[in-house]
């Protein structure tokens, strides 16, 4: 864990964790799923991190299970306009469905993408959400927000070697680039409360489960991420 201490051992020997969850370990422990990473990081940097007001824009780049919940988030929030951002447009409905007003597939588009949100959105949306892990978006990303007051808001992790080249422009007249990990939450005092808001039906959770496979079919749940087929698949022991 991050503060180097482990959640398991055995026989006085610790047992890490991959990313803190490691969710293909053989025995694990489950809060609801989803809420462990990808749910609130996406949700959470909305909420607490950029601290979306009603009535903004909000570009959400990136329409996985991470970008989905983004959109729930801005929903939530009160923005007016929230436009989605993939080169999959069969995310599309899923995406309106849970709250995107417009979807743009920046392959359809004949000027780079973050030109055509800054015209969709009169100089800029507010706020803007990179949920992939691609420095090359990234930098759209923040282009897309308004130069005066957008708020720019990383969320995807890129390979560890990969760097971000900043045009010092973009930050001078006033926009902000920040990111969270985890959605800014402190997981202990905030998950039981999240678990709360999915069992009492404020947060539909299940939205972002598109299919439910048993352990041994772990291999086809990969296959059906990489086809862009999935927002999020969940593994099941004992279920099948």
């Amino acid at each position: 864990m991050l503060d180097k201490t482990t959640r398991f051992s055995i026989k006085g020997k610790m047992i890490h964790n991959f990313m803190s969850t490691s969710t293909f370990t053989q025995y694990t422990v489950v809060e609801v799923c989803l809420i462990g990473c990808g749910f609130s990081t996406g949700f959470g940097t909305v909420l607490n991190t950029a601290k979306v007001k009603p009535g903004t824009t909000c570009v959400v780049f990136g329409l996985g299970g991470i970008g989905m919940s983004a959109v729930m988030a801005c929903k939530i929030a009160g923005a007016t306009r929230i436009i989605g951002v993939d080169i999959n447009p069969t995310k599309f409905p899923k995406a309106k469905e849970l709250g995107c007003t417009e979807c743009v597939n920046p392959n359809d588009c004949s000027k780079p993408i973050h030109e055509v949100i800054t015209e969709m959105t009169n100089g800029g949306a507010d706020y803007a959400f990179e949920c992939i892990g691609k420095v090359d978006v990234m930098a759209s990303m923040i282009q897309s927000t308004n130069y005066a007051f957008g708020s720019a808001n990383i969320i995807g992790v890129p390979p560890i070697k990969d760097r971000i080249s900043l045009d010092a422009m973009w930050l001078l007249t006033g926009r902000t680039v920040q990111g969270a990990f985890l959605g800014d939450y402190k997981a202990p005092e905030a998950f039981p409360g999240l678990v709360n808001d999915v069992l009492s039906g404020k947060i539909n959770l299940s939205a972002l489960i598109s299919y439910k496979l048993p352990l041994e079919d772990v291999n086809k749940g990969f296959d059906l991420m990489r086809n862009g087929k999935t927002i999020r698949t969940v593994l099941e022991m004992g279920k099948h």
